[in-house]
């Protein structure tokens, strides 16, 4: 078992329980000499700067956030998640909990991914918020979450795919595709894909993505299913949200198909 301070999105339990990780016991936590951040560039632009610790020479500074007890086989949900070795590495730290100090791991932003000039979506900040508040941080520290610049919205159009005569997909011949990833319908090639966007083969290739963004919405419960995503029982949050996805894989990657949930 190992422990894992989370100062951003996994502050929230239910994002944490998308990424498929349910720690054994979760407090809250404060990283004394740090300052948060947002400058790490998330693997699409539209979703603006990620969560990011940076040491500060400042002796008031600290991060609150949570500390995780997680099982051994958690690491690798979390390194691959958190792009571990591309965006971000992992390092040990000394938070301050109510029990005493604990050791834990963290992630860090590497430089190839920090931009300075990146701001949170309205989306990133609700699901902090909601964790924040919901494990008790202090209301000075939510105060000033709620105060920061966010990353201004952008209305997509309804997505549309291109004209032409494209190959049909099912869950098993598109999981016969390492290169290839479907969202709401719809698949991507991912094989040429700009290289800050090549990390994330591993956890989208061969699968449909669809439920997995629907719970890294912010007005997820957690509870949604596939059933209910076949039968097109998604909140109109929901559908911007994915559509905007779709929007940006069509900027990412070659379009190669339809992808149908009811076939195997």
């Amino acid at each position: 078992m190992f422990y894992y301070f989370g100062y951003g999105s996994n502050i929230n339990m239910i994002s944490l329980r998308a990424k498929g990780v349910e720690p054994l016991q979760s407090v809250k936590a404060k990283l004394p000499g740090w300052r948060l951040r947002f400058n790490v560039q998330h693997w699409f632009r539209h979703e603006g700067g990620m969560g990011n610790i940076e040491p500060s020479d400042r002796p008031t500074d600290q991060v609150e956030g949570v500390v995780h007890l997680c099982q051994d086989a958690d690491l690798v949900s979390l390194d691959l998640m958190e792009s571990y070795g591309a965006a971000y590495d992992r390092v040990e730290v000394e938070v301050d909990t109510a029990s005493g100090p604990t050791k834990a791991l963290a992630y860090v932003g590497l430089p190839d991914f920090i931009d300075d000039s990146c701001l949170p979506t309205s989306r990133y900040l609700n699901i902090i918020l909601k964790g924040a508040k919901a494990a008790g941080l202090s209301k000075s520290y939510i105060r000033d979450l709620e105060r920061h610049e966010l990353l201004p919205d952008y209305d997509y159009p309804i997505f549309q795919p291109p004209a032409g005569e494209f190959p049909n997909y099912s869950a098993t011949t598109l999981a016969a595709h390492a290169s290839l990833t479907a969202l709401w319908g719809f698949v991507f090639d991912m094989g040429k894909a700009r290289p800050k966007l090549q990390v994330i083969a591993k956890l989208f290739g061969g699968k449909d993505m669809t439920l997995f963004f629907l719970k890294r919405h912010d007005t997820s419960t957690g509870t949604e299913t596939l059933e209910e995503i076949k039968k097109g029982q998604i909140s109109e949050p929901g559908k911007r949200y994915l559509n905007a996805y779709l929007n940006e894989y069509a900027k990412e990657f070659e379009y190669a198909g339809k992808y149908s949930f009811d076939t195997v």
